[in-house]
């Protein structure tokens, strides 16, 4: 990927520097080792926030449903609004990213998370709580989406290594918030609202360490929406302004281009490598947000405690921990990933078989299972920086990857408690689970094939 050889950000906003498309060949001027170990503290606070909104909600989710009011069906809609807001804003992170750079969008969702978590216990009603966290889930999507963005962008020639850091804190949070929310409402009164607030200053912590980063002029805030815009202009006449390159498409919906300088573009709504990429990452979203949602219920249906409950659902999330960091190097030594969703694919529906017919007697022994299933998202991470040769190639399919393919998952958390209020039994549900890793396994596999989306064109 060719950078600028100059800090000057003046100089990459001038209507005659002439627009270079990238080049994955091309050397990068080395960034000082400080400044590489900030950003790689930095992705890993920024990973602790993306989950707790989510599951610690899980443990506590009887407790607000008898406070607020609301009916399995209506909670099957509170845990389809994480995949909503994930589709809907993730649509908006390579607009903005363009605009302001991924460090300043990534420091503004960080600002939303702490804010959304801060108000969500003050809600009166369900209205109120799933304003407050839609508010929240909108900062975790533009994130989620730069994420895989600012690693390409930092560590080029590191992206297994670096994404596995970065989803390892992604699952560090995940578990740990599955894991103590319970405990810690009990030690601080009892009171769900306190239990869910408290996660607000965790949030706060990162986005402190992030306006730092925001601060910081080679952080390549600017650099970096600058140098997609330019990427986005390959192959153009050289002589264009940044604002004629940044006139096309406003998102991925829009079906803007990606290809190299050497090859043909291809709009992305056209590339079968995007859609098998956003099918495997909708279905794996699917399974993760079911299990962040409704595993707690499951469990405690089958006569576990609340605590104990928590407990199993921080197991499946700990599972993250060491197979994030190991999978996608694993990953990213293999010519063809598909081997590795096959895998996670038979973890997952040997621990619903359990699930559905020993739900309490075999309980750790499922939710680890399941666990490992569920680290087809690092797997998918790695993937889209690996099906990509360029810059504005990664920052569109993970766009239109993540956006479209949470936008498949809303469904399944919905249809669980539709299902689970109909059936008044867990089989039906369990079943459905089942039944989505087919269609997940089949797109990894047709995603992990050996080669990237600027050679479709």
């Amino acid at each position: 990927m060719h950078t600028p050889p100059s800090d000057d950000l003046a100089t990459l906003d001038t209507a005659d520097s002439a627009p270079r498309p990238a080049e994955p060949g091309a050397p990068r001027r080395a960034a000082s080792p400080w400044r590489g170990r900030v950003m790689a503290a930095g992705l890993i606070l920024a990973a602790l926030n993306l989950r707790p909104a989510v599951t610690s909600l899980g443990p506590l989710l009887e407790e607000v449903r008898a406070d607020l009011g609301m009916s399995g069906t209506v909670a099957g809609v509170l845990t389809s609004v994480p995949a909503a807001c994930f589709a809907l804003f993730g649509f908006t992170a390579p607009r903005l990213a363009r605009r302001w750079g991924p460090v300043a969008v990534v420091c503004a969702g960080l600002a939303a998370i702490a804010a959304g978590l801060l108000l969500r216990p003050l809600a009166g009603g369900t209205v109120a709580f799933l304003a407050a966290s839609a508010l929240a889930l909108a900062g975790i999507a533009v994130s989620n989406v730069l994420m895989p963005v600012i690693v390409k962008r930092w560590f080029p020639d590191r992206v297994g290594s670096m994404t596995g850091l970065y989803s390892m804190g992604l699952s560090l949070g995940t578990a740990a918030s599955a894991a103590v929310t319970v405990p810690m409402t009990d030690a601080l009164g009892g009171s769900w609202r306190t239990g869910l607030g408290v996660w607000a200053l965790l949030a706060a912590v990162a986005l402190v360490a992030w306006l730092f980063l925001a601060r910081d002029r080679t952080s390549g805030s600017r650099a970096d929406g600058a140098e997609a815009t330019r990427t986005e202009a390959g192959g153009k006449e050289a002589g264009r302004t940044d604002a004629d390159a940044s006139a096309p498409a406003e998102s991925v919906a829009a079906a803007e281009t990606a290809a190299p300088a050497d090859g043909p573009a291809i709009r992305i709504t056209r590339s079968p490598l995007a859609w098998a990429m956003a099918v495997f990452f909708g279905f794996q979203a699917t399974a993760a947000y079911i299990s962040m949602g409704w595993m707690p219920q499951i469990f405690r249906d089958a006569g576990v405690s609340a605590s104990t409950s928590g407990l199993l659902l921080a197991v499946m999330m700990a599972m993250g921990v060491p197979l994030a960091f190991v999978l996608p190097r694993i990953a990213a030594r293999l010519r063809h990933q598909g081997v590795l969703v096959v895998i996670l694919g038979v973890f997952g529906l040997t621990g619903y078989a359990g699930l559905w017919l020993a739900p309490a007697g075999g309980a750790w022994a499922w939710a680890l299972l399941l666990g490992i299933a569920n680290c087809a998202f690092p797997l998918a991470l790695t993937m889209i920086g690996m099906r990509t040769r360029t810059h504005a190639g990664v920052v569109r399919l993970s766009a239109f990857a993540q956006s479209v393919g949470y936008l498949l998952s809303i469904p399944g958390p919905l249809l669980v408690g539709v299902l689970y209020q109909h059936s008044g039994g867990w089989g039906q549900p369990i079943a459905l689970m089942a039944g989505f890793m087919v269609p997940q396994i089949i797109a990894g596999v047709l995603a992990g094939r050996d080669r990237t989306l600027e050679d479709e064109g």
